[in-house]
């Protein structure tokens, strides 16, 4: 099952950092977040990957075309005709298409776009900047068994504020500090979907 990755944003929430790059290529410990949410994947077997970029899409095309050379051990020799040889390599086992799908494509043309890159199977999908526990294995093994076009996950984020009890009169009644049970499930981004998906999008 191929993974679609989401990165073809303006990031424009943290354009201090993302006016110089992609937001999926911020890093977190060195690695850029993309990094992160390939890495979780392919914990789980899954690596083979479709990237919908749009955004300095140059820098992520870069990035992996530059991957193995920072992750491996590398001798230049230039007595022999500028001869490069690699060793120890740690790159992942991962296949890694970045796609061109447009600076201010939305998400369902961002999806409409890579389409001939699926082919008629089930894939995930999940945002370029969104790193998360999610037990992947699960989330495919619950798509499967319900027979559903579409799955996503959700998560119960806790109210960050305090919260106001107004009355009909418009006076407050009472004041309840902020609480899991104020708030409501909002999609955590990891999808499951079915190839079915492409004749709504």
């Amino acid at each position: 099952m191929k993974v679609i990755l989401l990165a073809g944003g303006l990031g424009t929430r943290i354009s201090e950092e993302s006016q110089f790059k992609p937001k999926p290529m911020i890093e977190i410990g060195g690695m850029p977040i993309l990094w992160h949410i390939m890495k979780t994947y392919g914990a789980y077997g899954y690596n083979e990957f479709i990237i919908c970029a749009g955004y300095k899409q140059h820098l992520i095309k870069e990035w992996f075309a530059d991957y193995f050379l920072h992750t491996s051990d590398i001798t230049f020799d230039f007595t022999e005709g500028n001869k490069m040889i690699v060793h120890n390599q740690h790159c992942e086992p991962w296949k890694v298409t970045v796609v061109d799908t447009g600076l201010n494509t939305m998400t369902g043309g961002r999806i409409k776009r890579i389409q001939p890159y699926v082919n008629n199977e089930p894939f995930m999908m999940t945002y370029g900047d969104g790193v998360c526990d999610v037990n992947i294995e699960k989330l495919v093994k619950f798509h499967k068994n319900h027979g559903k076009i579409a799955t996503l996950t959700a998560v119960q984020i806790e109210q960050s504020k305090g919260i106001l009890n107004i009355g009909i009169d418009n006076a407050v009644q009472s004041f309840r500090e902020k609480s899991a049970r104020d708030s409501a499930p909002i999609n955590a981004g990891f999808m499951v979907l079915e190839p079915a998906i492409f004749l709504t999008t």
